[in-house]
């Protein structure tokens, strides 16, 4: 009886084995400051600990916006994003990818209504030259009536400070501005100007002039890795705020990737349940300061985001943590 039971747990230790050499078991884990730790995750790692900004930009909370009328409809015509619609203050309006335009439905609710608030129906005529045919009205679970877009539920977002901003572009993956159609606003979407470039698979290799060989999504756009995140137990450091500056790269199918390792080559599911492509086990990201193809501003962004080479390394950084 004993001999089975050893037997049972070797096959047990060895099938543990098997599923964690993937990510970590066989290299140990990268800590935040590029040293390998074993893979328990970095104690005392607390969201607070890497200073003001949590190295992407401002961290400053968003405080909930007073639901207001949008008036006239106006539609802004952003380099970056193309043609976007603002309410008659100048402010951009947004679409929620969990929600359902036919039918219409709104699924934020709670909390996220309070960071993105819910456009009010009332008082909303069209943009000059837009078709008014696509203004709606959607119920809430609240029993208050949402402007919709062609069916979509129309939000601002309460980090917008002054017209024109547009930062909760591509917050999640799942926040885009509006286009006066309806659908998403260039960057990041299913509309003709998001399109993937001829050619080019979910991950692949593009030559930079000044970091070399560096891994581009679908979009041609620069993916990047974050030094305090951990490949093994995998974990994110970029969360809330940090991914509108930074959203995650979305699963990519291991059979769309040229010149990239697939070693490693995992989804992560995010604890906000959010799913991100990872490679070598380390999360993926693009940077919401990046415009075009071509762009790599995020370079060294707070020390701490970097390009990532096609061995999912990090383009640049200081010696001892280019891992």
């Amino acid at each position: 009886m004993n001999t089975w039971r050893n037997a049972s747990l070797a096959v047990t230790a060895v099938t543990l084995l098997a599923l964690t050499t993937g990510c970590g078991q066989d290299q140990g884990t990268e800590s935040p400051d590029g040293q390998n730790v074993g893979h328990a995750s970095p104690a005392g790692q607390a969201a607070d600990g890497y200073g003001s900004d949590g190295g992407y930009g401002s961290g400053a909370a968003a405080e909930p916006a007073a639901a207001k009328q949008a008036g006239r409809l106006a539609v802004w015509d952003s380099r970056k994003l193309g043609k976007v619609v603002t309410d008659s203050e100048g402010f951009t309006l947004y679409r929620f990818d969990k929600d359902t335009a036919s039918p219409a439905k709104s699924n934020c609710e709670g909390d996220c209504a309070k960071v993105w608030p819910p456009v009010p129906a009332g008082n909303v005529a069209a943009a000059a030259g837009t078709d008014a045919a696509l203004i709606g009205k959607v119920t809430r679970a609240d029993g208050t009536q949402q402007l919709t877009l062609a069916g979509w539920p129309m939000y601002r977002y309460a980090k917008d400070a002054v017209p024109g901003d547009a930062q909760g572009q591509g917050v999640g993956g799942t926040w885009f501005a509006s286009a006066p159609d309806g659908k998403k606003a260039a960057v990041n979407t299913d509309g003709p100007s998001g399109a993937r470039p001829a050619g080019l698979a979910g991950l692949s290799v593009r030559k930079d002039a000044e970091l070399g060989d560096i891994v581009v999504d679908k979009r041609g756009m620069t993916v990047y890795r974050f030094k305090k995140d951990v490949a093994w137990p995998m974990k994110s450091a970029c969360t809330g705020a940090c991914l509108s500056k930074w959203p995650v790269v979305a699963p990519v199918e291991k059979n769309d990737v040229k010149g990239v390792t697939t070693k490693g080559f995992v989804t992560f599911d995010r604890p906000d349940g959010l799913k991100q492509q990872a490679v070598d086990c380390w999360p993926l990201y693009t940077f919401s300061g990046d415009v075009e193809p071509g762009d790599t501003n995020g370079q060294g962004v707070g020390g701490t985001w970097y390009a990532v080479s096609p061995q999912a390394k990090l383009v640049g950084a200081a010696v001892g943590t280019a891992k």
